[in-house]
């Protein structure tokens, strides 16, 4: 387990804007992998019979220097943090795989890929961090499945902490300076993971500093469980997190409002990483912003003193970091807690 960087990473945020990387997935596609491909071909270490294509976690096992490929680039591109290839990496997600076994593994080594990665691309003047990525799962906890049913369930929340311990032990174990709690839908389902993070923290007698990003699902402001960026940061505040924002689903065009709404309230600092816009089919990306666009609106934020870190999500690229790294290189961070 590394030790406990939240001193320095709350230093260097007090002092400039932290670039965190982009699209894990959009960079994965742009390889065009075949089963054979994400199974590790012939001699991979995958034998049972499950289709693995669109897997990208499982990556981590059977294509390291695709992994480690992308967080270099990434870490070329001007990236401060990179993300563990780990968002679905939960026993509940990879069930669909039928490798929920693997869980554990999949986070440590993912973890340990990212930590080689960060380690030679730091300097003196530019430390690098890997964040542990845990994302929603693909199950609920506040929402039933069965719309004639409002009150049934396919997790409970006994499972979900269960399954997030899991993950955090091989994050922890892999190297991962930070643990993120990403794109949450379901604050119950952060909750969980929230609450498998203190767990393991009693337990190893040490804490890693934590950020919590959620997910506006559509116009109406609020996270699919039906919180506005106030009521979710009220929800997650107790857990004292180095930094809250929001991710995915939405364009920074789309987000501003509740990227602004949230600076506002919260106390601590604040990540931004929103989408390349728009789905386009005709994209490269499979979305319509270019970096220069993205740079643009993100810088705009900046500018206005609401973000500490600033990266992207779905359909971003090293392009666009590279671009947004630029864009805000002279911008100060916002003020902590203002």
């Amino acid at each position: 387990m590394q030790p406990d960087r939240s001193a320095e990473l709350a230093e260097l945020l007090q002092q400039r804007i932290l670039i965190l990387d982009g699209a894990m997935g959009t960079m994965i596609q742009q390889h065009h992998l075949t089963e054979d491909d994400f199974r590790g071909g012939a001699h991979g270490c995958l034998h049972n019979h499950s289709e693995q294509k669109g897997n990208n976690d499982v990556l981590a096992l059977t294509q390291p220097k695709i992994i480690a490929g992308i967080h270099d680039a990434y870490l070329a591109a001007g990236a401060d943090i990179i993300e563990t290839n780990t968002f679905g990496a939960s026993r509940i997600a990879q069930a669909d795989y039928h490798l929920q076994d693997k869980a554990r593994e999949m986070n440590r080594v993912a973890a340990a890929l990212a930590r080689q990665c960060a380690d030679r691309a730091s300097t003196p003047n530019k430390p690098r961090f890997v964040a542990g990525a845990l994302g929603p799962t693909n199950r609920t906890a506040s929402i039933s499945p069965d719309v004639s049913d409002p009150a049934a369930r396919n997790i409970t929340f006994d499972e979900l902490v269960a399954a997030y311990r899991e993950a955090i032990e091989g994050l922890a174990a892999g190297g991962a300076d930070i643990l993120l709690i990403e794109t949450i839908f379901d604050t119950l389902n952060a909750k969980a993971a929230l609450f498998a993070v203190e767990t393991f923290f009693d337990d190893a007698g040490q804490r890693l500093p934590i950020m919590i990003s959620g997910t506006i699902t559509d116009a109406s402001g609020r996270t699919l469980s039906g919180q506005t960026p106030e009521a979710f940061w009220n929800s997650v505040r107790p857990y004292a997190p180095l930094a809250v924002g929001l991710n995915c689903a939405l364009g920074a065009e789309l987000m501003r409002p509740h990227i602004e709404a949230l600076a506002q309230v919260a106390d601590t600092f604040v990540l931004c990483y929103p989408n390349a816009g728009l789905p386009n089919p005709m994209s490269d990306t499979g979305y319509d912003e270019t970096p220069e666009t993205t740079a643009r609106l993100v810088r705009e934020f900046a500018e206005q003193g609401w973000v500490n870190i600033l990266g992207g999500c779905c359909g971003t690229t090293p392009e666009h970091i590279r671009a947004i790294t630029e864009a805000v290189k002279e911008v100060k961070p916002r003020v902590c807690g203002t």
